[in-house]
């Protein structure tokens, strides 16, 4: 794996050089549609991204674990979590991009 980290900033910047907006008004653009995206997860609402992905957040019952070390049951509270489910679309360009990369003799 390994490779770049795409950041907020990338990405405001990927806007500027392809939008053509000003460099403030594509980091705000950006760090509008973000928060969106999380205002909608936190209200619990399934977001959907066509062709990338869909963000859903789930109900967790509480339940018993285990300490590993000590094997001691522990109780886990009940909580919710977000889950992230890659669409076909995305899932099969990954593939692609990486079935390319061996048949260029990279790993």
């Amino acid at each position: 794996m390994g490779g770049k980290t795409l950041t907020r900033a990338d990405l405001a910047e990927a806007v500027y050089r392809k939008v053509g907006l000003s460099r403030t008004e594509s980091a705000e653009l950006v760090e509008a549609v973000l928060d969106e995206i999380c205002e909608a997860i936190v209200r619990g609402e399934t977001v959907k991204l066509s062709s990338f992905a869909t963000f859903h957040v789930r109900s967790k019952n509480e339940r018993i674990g285990r300490n590993p070390k000590t094997g001691e049951e522990v109780p886990i509270l009940p909580r919710r979590v977000m889950t992230f489910k890659s669409s076909n679309v995305l899932k099969n360009r990954i593939l692609r991009s990486h079935q390319n990369s061996k048949a260029k003799g990279g790993k």
